[in-house]
This record gives C-alpha cells, structure tokens and sequence, in this order.
C-alpha cells in the first residue's frame, strides 16, 4: 500500500512538472513571436521615417533652392519695390504727396515694361544693402553714386547720369570757401551713407551725419552745420536764386561720380533695366524725362 502512494505521488509530481515545462516553453515561443513582430514594426517604423525623411531633404532642397529669378519674384507679386529718399529732382513728392523725378519717372515706365506697379519705399540710405538683400525693396534707385562698395555688394545698372560731390554754404560766407584747404575748419552735414558721407571722409573733413540731403542743407540752412556736401543734380535743383534755399549756393567741387541703380546681388532685373535705358534712350523718352526735371546736361548716352 505504502509503494503504491509512493508511486501515485511520483506520478503526480512528473505531471505538474511536465505542465509547468510546457507553459514556459509555450511562454518562450510567445515570447520570441512577440520579440520578432516588435522587430518588424520597428524596421516598418524606421523605413516610414526614412521615406518621411527622404521626403523632408527633397522638400527642403526645392526650399533652399535659390533659382528662381528676382524678375519672376517681381512679376509674381505684381510689384517693383523701389528704395528711395527725398531727393530732388531725382526722387521727391509733388503737392498730390505722389512720387515723381527723374528715377522716380522712369521707374515707374520700367515697372510698366515689366507688367507691374512702381512702389516707392522711403529708407534710410545707409541700410539699403540690408534692405536689399531682405527683400524690403526690390532696387535702391535714388541718384546712387557707383562707389566700389556699392558694385561689390549689388548688381547694378549701367550708368546713365554724371554727378558731383560739391560743398554747400551760405551766400554771404561763400568767398571764403573756394578749395578744398579752406573747409578744414568747417562742420559739414552729410547724408548718411552717402557718396558725400564719402567725400568728407576722404578728404578729412569734421561731419555730422543726418537722414537725407534735403536734410543736410536745412542743417546750413538753420546754421546747425556749417555747410553741407550733396549731389551736385540736387544743388542745381535746390540752391540758389528762384529756389527754396536762396541763401545758399555751392562752391568746391569734392569728386565726379557716376548713377546707376542697384538690385540684389546676381539679380536678372539689371541687364533687363540696361536693355531698357537703351531703348528709352533711342526712341528719345529718357531724353524727355531729363528735360523734365532740367538734368538732361547730365545724362549718359546708353
């Protein structure tokens, strides 16, 4: 009786133990198809994201692309947006507060070439490269003097007007100031960033810089300043007798300069404004719009 209860308990004990070995096996094989589908969902996953990614590098390439042409910027957006100061009788307001000059004129015609509007933006002149190369304007078109600085940092036109640097002061001390020796003593007001902020550096001269040139000669004017240096273009236009600033007049010529306007580096619309100063130029409308503003003696044949 006694090796029959031992029996019957081996029995038992084999069986649990067989039990048990087969739910860790079957515990494995889940553990390892479990193992395996996590596997697969993680390459599935990691393929995902690598096409995701393949997507992101394609989509940021046609992002960063820098192709497109400033000409079909302008005429996408249906504007030429052009950076300028208050400066006669290149850029300035007529009575309606509408924009009209030399540059202004014929930008406004070259904006029509194009099959877009003219916007005319008033900026501080110093920052018109920054201005540029942000996309705030499109042109710095403004009487601008073709200085090394400008042609290295923009793509610009050909030249279509000579100009000077030329000392301003007031009538009645004029005499006093007829070289270049006799303004040593002198504060000059210059427009920042200028061609005659330039000048005044160049030739060791004390100088105040302000906003524009119209600003410059309300400083000798008021006698802020003692003189001012400004485009010799805007001296025949703004200075002397029959105009606003009969109390002033210029004497000392500082340099010869050339215009031109100025786009973003490496921009199309450049050869496309040279094509059209020659074409404006042949049928005889720059001419036209020179003697409009009286700086027909200036204009370069293109």
């Amino acid at each position: 009786m006694k090796k029959k209860l031992i029996a019957a308990m081996m029995i038992l004990t084999m069986a649990f133990s067989l039990a048990a070995c087969g739910t860790a096996d079957t515990s494995g094989d889940g553990g390892s198809q479990g193992s395996d589908e996590a596997g697969d969902e993680a390459d599935q996953n990691s393929d995902e994201e690598g096409k995701e990614t393949d997507s992101s590098d394609e989509e940021g390439g046609e992002t960063g692309d820098s192709s497109e042409s400033d000409m079909a910027y302008v005429k996408e957006k249906g504007t030429l947006v052009v950076g300028i100061t208050d400066f006669a009788p290149m850029d300035y307001q007529d009575e309606n507060g509408q924009w009209v000059g030399f540059d202004a004129d014929m930008a406004r015609a070259f904006a029509e070439s194009l099959g877009v509007e003219a916007e005319f933006i008033p900026i501080q002149w110093g920052n018109k490269i920054f201005e540029l190369d942000g996309r705030t304007i499109d042109c710095a078109w403004n009487g601008m003097t073709l200085t090394d600085e400008v042609l290295s940092a923009m793509e610009c036109s050909n030249a279509y007007c000579n100009n000077a640097q030329i000392v301003i002061v007031p009538v009645d001390v004029a005499d006093q100031y007829q070289d270049v020796e006799s303004l040593a003593d002198l504060n000059f007001a210059v427009e920042d960033g200028s061609a005659g902020k330039a000048a005044a550096e160049e030739n060791d001269l004390s100088f105040t810089p302000v906003l524009d040139q119209a600003t410059a000669l309300m400083e000798v004017a008021s006698g802020t300043c003692d003189a001012a240096i400004i485009d010799s273009l805007m001296a025949a236009a703004m200075v002397g007798e029959g105009t606003s600033y009969e109390n002033l007049t210029y004497t000392v010529s500082l340099t010869t300069e050339e215009y031109g306007v100025g786009f973003r580096k490496g921009s199309d619309l450049a050869a496309a404004l040279n094509d059209f100063f020659v074409q404006s130029y042949e049928d005889g409308t720059m001419q036209a719009c020179a003697e409009k503003y009286g700086v027909q003696a200036a204009l370069i044949e293109q």
